[in-house]
C-alpha cells in the first residue's frame, strides 16, 4: 500500500492526536500507511472537500463519514 497523499497536512494527525502518539501511530498505520480507502476523513474529504471534514472526525468512524456524505448530497 501507498502512504496516503493527505497524511502531511491532516490536521487531525498534525494537531489533534499529539498528545495521544501511541494511538497516533496505530491510526497512521492502519488508515495512511494501509488502505486510505477504508479512512473516514479520507472519505469525506473526497467526495465533499477538505473544507468539510470535521475536526472531531476519527478515523475508524466511517459509518458517521457516510452519514456525513449522505446528508450532503441529499441538501446539494
Amino acid at each position: 500500500m501507498a502512504v496516503c497523499e493527505k497524511v502531511k497536512g491532516c490536521p487531525f494527525f498534525n494537531e489533534k492526536m499529539s498528545n495521544m502518539p501511541a494511538t497516533a501511530a496505530g491510526y497512521k498505520r492502519k488508515y495512511c500507511m494501509g488502505d486510505n480507502q477504508n479512512c473516514a476523513r479520507y472519505m469525506v474529504l473526497k467526495k465533499l472537500g477538505g473544507d468539510k471534514v470535521p475536526v472531531d472526525l476519527f478515523p475508524n468512524q466511517v459509518e458517521k463519514a457516510k452519514m456525513l456524505i449522505k446528508e450532503q448530497t441529499i441538501v446539494q
